[in-house]
C-alpha cells in the first residue's frame, strides 16, 4: 500500500458538492484517511474567473501512480470536466501531489507535483494534514514550504453555508 496525497479544486457550479462527489469516487481506488478543511482561493494564472474551493486528502492505495492518474482523469470526465484553457475554470481538478517518497518524471505524470511547493492553495491544506511531511525532492517539510511560499494568493477557510447562500 502506498500513501498518497491529492489536491482537489473546483470553481464552477456548486464547488463544494463537486469536490465531495470527487472524494466519493476516489473511494474506488483509495482508502481515504484524512481530508483537510475547504479553502477558498483566488485563481492563479488566469485571474478573470471565479474563485476556487480547494482541499487536500490523504489515503492509501494499491494503485500504481499511472493507474491513480487514470482514476483521477476518469473521475474528472465523469463529473463533467472538459479540457479547455490551461489554468482556466473547471468543474473539478484532481492532482496527485505525493505518492510515498516516489520521484517520477514521465511525459504524463510528475511526482511530486511540479508546482506543489509554489502554491499556497495546496500548501495550506497539506500543512493542515501533514505539517512535518518532507517533500522528497526538496528535502524540506511542508510547514517550511508553506512559510516560505511567495504566493500572493488570497486563501481563506471556507464555510459550506457560503456556497448554499450563493445558489
Amino acid at each position: 500500500m502506498a500513501t498518497v496525497y491529492l489536491s482537489l479544486g473546483s470553481n464552477l457550479g456548486n464547488r463544494a458538492l463537486n469536490i465531495y462527489a470527487a472524494l466519493r469516487h476516489l473511494g474506488a481506488g483509495i482508502r481515504l484517511e484524512e481530508i483537510s478543511s475547504l479553502y477558498e482561493t483566488e485563481p492563479v494564472g488566469l485571474k478573470d474567473q471565479p474563485w476556487f474551493l480547494n482541499l487536500v486528502c490523504c489515503g492509501e492505495t494499491e494503485l500504481s501512480p499511472e493507474a491513480l492518474l487514470d482514476l483521477a482523469k476518469r473521475i474528472e470526465q465523469h463529473l463533467g470536466r472538459r479540457e479547455a484553457v490551461r489554468f482556466g475554470p473547471r468543474i473539478i481538478d484532481i492532482d496527485i501531489l505525493l505518492y510515498d517518497d516516489l520521484l517520477l518524471n514521465t511525459p504524463h505524470l510528475q511526482i511530486p507535483h511540479p508546482r506543489l511547493h509554489e502554491r499556497a492553495f495546496v500548501l495550506t491544506p497539506l500543512t493542515e494534514l501533514a505539517p512535518d511531511l518532507v517533500h522528497p525532492a526538496l528535502n524540506v517539510s511542508v510547514r517550511k514550504l508553506q512559510e516560505g511560499a511567495s504566493s500572493m494568493e488570497t486563501i481563506r477557510l471556507y464555510h459550506f453555508r457560503d456556497e448554499q447562500a450563493s445558489d
